[in-house]
């Protein structure tokens, strides 16, 4: 439909630039085909503690303190699983991301979902947020 923005597969709507489609082919290459650690490779985690340190005086350890998902769902996911206490309640845009609601679950948690609408541009408002909360 004409209109419609699809929230359902988080894929952009450009083609991957030639300099990140060339570093994978040189990675293919050299052999770079293996699962990394869970947390990511520990180069990377190092780097973006240089880029943090340098850009927002941030200090993290790579170690213990960062890691890196293979996108965002698999983020919120693990984020969800460990701040989430079974039961607790996860307010949640309506419309939203196809994951979230599963990734809640998945965590033990209860999603609430507020609805939005087109008229107020989908915004969240802090009265409907209130109005849902149970405890």
């Amino acid at each position: 439909m004409e209109g419609v923005i699809s929230l359902g597969v988080g894929e952009p709507d450009f083609a991957t630039p030639w300099h990140i489609r060339e570093a994978a082919i040189h990675s293919l290459e050299k052999g770079y085909t293996m699962y990394t650690s869970n947390s990511g490779l520990l180069e990377l985690r190092q780097e973006l503690v240089r880029y943090l340190r340098a850009a927002y005086h941030l200090d993290y350890d790579p170690y213990g303190e960062l890691l890196i998902t293979n996108g965002v769902s698999e983020g919120l996911d693990l984020a969800m699983r460990a701040i989430l206490d079974p039961g607790d309640e996860v307010i949640l845009p309506d419309p939203c991301y196809v994951s979230y609601p599963p990734c809640v679950l998945f965590a033990g948690g209860v999603p609430v979902p507020v609805p939005t609408n087109p008229e107020n541009y989908f915004k969240l408002d802090a009265s409907d947020i209130e109005a849902r909360i149970t405890h």
